[in-house]
């Protein structure tokens, strides 16, 4: 099917959605400047090469894109219900996403969380050192003096999710029950070969959604959509936006 039809069909089903559930992988943060992961130069794709990783840019000067807006007008559009991401760039929160509507599977760099009563916080207000107690990583040996939870004296950790470490049960709780009752999953710039957040699309169309999915690599086999994109992000998210835009009769 040519692009102007698939973008055509994509637009009407976000356009008449009443639970448009989208997820993002690394994909939608490669114009910021952050590598992908399993892209024609990603993280794994170099390493399984024998190279060195992909330059970036300092992490905290990276800055949300034209892919993250266009989210962000699905939002104001009224037409998103939910964001899951897998990326921990932090670049949703900036753009404008609140963290109600939005589940950061894998946890966002500049957050910690309690482990006793869940408050987020950023090291910041909690006043953390990373010089001094290194990154708060869930699997660090507790250091001497440092901060706790100032709403219950827990232990406070990164709100990243290493390598090994399980996802935050009440994240992926709630991810898939908003996918199980999405009526559109649209997926992002994602491989989805990890799991369990792999699992979530086949979830979503398994109770009824409609499958759609923009990314430039592979998917796992098991994984049929409904309609499929293999050209890049800028090339077919803006002229999506600006369809259900119009046929919002919005200007």
């Amino acid at each position: 099917m040519e692009l102007k039809k698939r973008i055509e069909i994509a637009a009407k089903w976000i356009a008449e959605s009443q639970n448009l559930v989208i997820f993002t992988g690394a994909g939608i943060s490669t114009d910021s400047g952050l590598p992908d992961y399993r892209g024609p130069d990603g993280v794994w794709t170099r390493r399984d090469m024998g190279l060195p990783p992909p330059k970036s840019p300092p992490w905290d000067q990276v800055k949300p894109n034209q892919g993250h807006y266009l989210i962000v007008e699905l939002l104001n559009l009224g037409k998103l219900d939910y964001l899951i991401s897998q990326n921990v760039d932090g670049l949703h929160a900036k753009s404008g996403i609140p963290f109600e509507r939005l589940a950061e599977l894998h946890g966002n760099m500049y957050f910690m969380n309690c482990l006793e009563c869940n408050q987020k916080m950023t090291f910041e207000e909690i006043g953390w050192d990373k010089k001094r107690w290194g990154q708060g990583y869930r699997t660090n040996r507790v250091k001497n003096a440092q901060p706790s939870c100032p709403k219950c004296g827990g232990r406070v950790v990164s709100s990243i999710v290493n390598f090994g470490d399980s996802l935050p049960g009440d994240v992926l709780e709630e991810s898939f029950r908003r996918a199980e009752k999405s009526d559109v999953f649209f997926v992002i710039g994602s491989s989805l070969v990890v799991t369990p957040a792999a699992l979530l699309p086949r979830n979503a169309q398994e109770n009824g959604a409609k499958l759609i999915i923009l990314n430039r690599g592979e998917i796992p086999p098991y994984i049929k959509p409904d309609l499929r994109f293999y050209e890049d992000i800028n090339e077919v998210l803006p002229v999506i936006v600006a369809k259900v835009k119009d046929l919002l009769s919005i200007s």
